[in-house]
């Protein structure tokens, strides 16, 4: 029996906006293996960064997914994670001999305004290494 599928909502982009984005692993599969996947996503974080015109505040590696707190200050977020993650997949395949996808769909995105801003910077704290805070300008 077919079922219509209901389409995604649209994303709120705009400049200045900041957002909680999550990508998590295709099928619960790790997408970070060791340091060299980590520096690698590190690597892209600041690249994209760059690119794009981001702010990142916050950003934390778990095995299974990863966070940031994105603050996109000429409305780019969704090419932004569009190229940092195809870019960290095409890299991490050639690194493991594996194909296919590493994250599962196209990730979620929490528009935040400024007074959440508080709040959020408690959600990102988790207790390990791999998560760090920035101020401004990272």
């Amino acid at each position: 029996m077919w079922t219509p599928r209901v389409p995604r909502p649209l994303r709120l982009e705009f400049a200045g906006a900041l957002y909680h984005l999550t990508s998590r692993g295709e099928r619960r599969e790790d997408i970070f293996l060791n340091d060299e996947d980590r520096g690698e996503w590190l690597y892209l974080l600041g690249t994209t960064r760059q690119r794009f015109n981001w702010v990142v505040h916050a950003h934390c590696k778990i095995r299974k997914h990863s966070r940031l707190m994105v603050e996109s200050v000429d409305g780019s977020m969704a090419r932004g994670m569009r190229r940092m993650d195809g870019q960290y997949t095409q890299r991490f395949d050639w690194r493991h001999a594996l194909v296919g996808h590493r994250t599962n769909g196209t990730g979620k995105e929490f528009f935040y305004t400024e007074d959440h801003y508080a709040s959020f910077r408690k959600v990102i704290r988790i207790p390990t290494a791999d998560c760090e805070k920035y101020g401004p300008g990272f």
